[in-house]
């Protein structure tokens, strides 16, 4: 089996975040793909057969284009630019990263990071009603709540309304401990942590009763702290 060479430059401002702490995203490439990595100052050298040579690279590619767009490379965006690369579609990763929805507080910006995340945002923003099924953790909440927050500042909506289900799966209304306040609050932490991480202070003012009836997000209970 012949092997296949390929010569790469990553600038060394951007070496840190695209090799990861002690090369740990180099390493996974190199095991994925079963090449191996040289590096010599800002140069790369790739090694291996010619095809998994050339996914390679097209991975080490998109997670440098991400770096220069002032993104931190996270393991997941490694993980996911592999699987992407086994069906020749690694290059959708930096459509998706095109899309901004909103920013937070502290400036981080919010976008999905998968197609499904992707096609879901896209259902949020065309459809009346859409309903998100998957996993914990997939980021239905959050983007959902992060799409609401930026509708709601375009005046594309005229409030925002937070629910839960009147019946947890397999249990009778009344069937957890407490009262009404803790109950609920479990089933909309996610959704208040949300709002204040993008919101940050102009959540109180946005539920203030002085507002206006037509610009103001209604909440069904006072907004915990979430600072405790």
């Amino acid at each position: 089996m012949s092997v296949a060479q390929a010569v790469m430059e990553i600038p060394a401002a951007h070496q840190l975040n695209v090799f990861g702490q002690f090369d740990c995203n180099i390493k996974k490439i190199e095991r994925a793909f079963s090449v191996t990595f040289v590096n010599r100052g800002e140069t790369i050298r790739l090694s291996g057969t010619e095809e998994a040579v050339g996914k390679a690279r097209s991975v080490v590619d998109t997670l440098l284009e991400l770096s220069r767009r002032g993104n931190t490379v996270t393991e997941q965006n490694v993980d996911y630019t592999i699987s992407m690369s086994f069906s020749e579609k690694s290059s959708d990763v930096l459509e998706i990263d095109k899309e901004i929805i909103c920013r937070t507080i502290s400036g981080k910006p919010v976008k999905p990071k998968t197609v499904g995340q992707k096609k879901y945002v896209d259902e949020i923003r065309s459809k009346m009603i859409v309903f998100g099924v998957g996993p914990a953790g997939t980021g239905k909440t959050y983007l959902a709540m992060a799409m609401a927050i930026d509708a709601f500042k375009k005046q594309e909506v005229s409030r925002i309304i937070l629910t839960r289900p009147a019946i947890e799966a397999g249990e009778k209304l009344g069937f957890l401990p407490g009262d009404l306040q803790s109950k609920i609050d479990p089933y909309l932490r996610p959704l208040y942590d949300a709002l204040y991480q993008i919101m940050g202070a102009d959540t109180d003012l946005l539920c203030s009763a002085d507002l206006p009836e037509e610009i103001r997000v209604f909440l069904p209970l006072q907004l915990p702290d979430v600072s405790e």
